[in-house]
């Protein structure tokens, strides 16, 4: 049951992003804005929900399972990513922040990168 939770969130959640970035479109400025726009939205709920599931102990797992993993999971994975680098910081673990922040950047550029450059040169 909780797979289907997740995978109707994240319908919903993937729904809403495309529609951000339809409407960032119609700027039609080459600058990435619906991207940003769903990364610092999806930060925010983030924040708003663990604070607010945190407040009440918990909720129900299902709910909890469809708004973030789901939802939000489908809307953007950068929200779990600027949690769990803001929780290895408030507990006081800098260097595993920084290093996860760093890594995860540097090796998704790279990543990026390097299956672009052996596409291209197979295409």
């Amino acid at each position: 049951m909780s797979y289907l939770v997740v995978f109707l969130g994240a319908g919903l959640g993937g729904a809403l992003r495309h529609g951000v970035n339809l409407w960032a479109a119609r700027a039609g400025s080459g600058f990435p804005f619906g991207t940003m726009v769903i990364n610092i939205l999806g930060s925010i709920m983030m924040g708003v929900l663990t604070g607010w599931f945190a407040a009440r102990g918990g909720g129900p797992q299902g709910l909890r399972l469809f708004l973030t993993t789901g939802v939000l999971g489908g809307f953007t994975t950068f929200s779990t990513f600027s949690l769990e680098a803001f929780l290895l910081w408030e507990r006081g673990a800098h260097a595993a922040a920084l290093a996860y922040v760093g890594g995860s950047v540097a090796a998704g550029l790279v990543g990026v990168g390097v299956s672009l450059l052996v596409l291209r040169q197979l295409a």
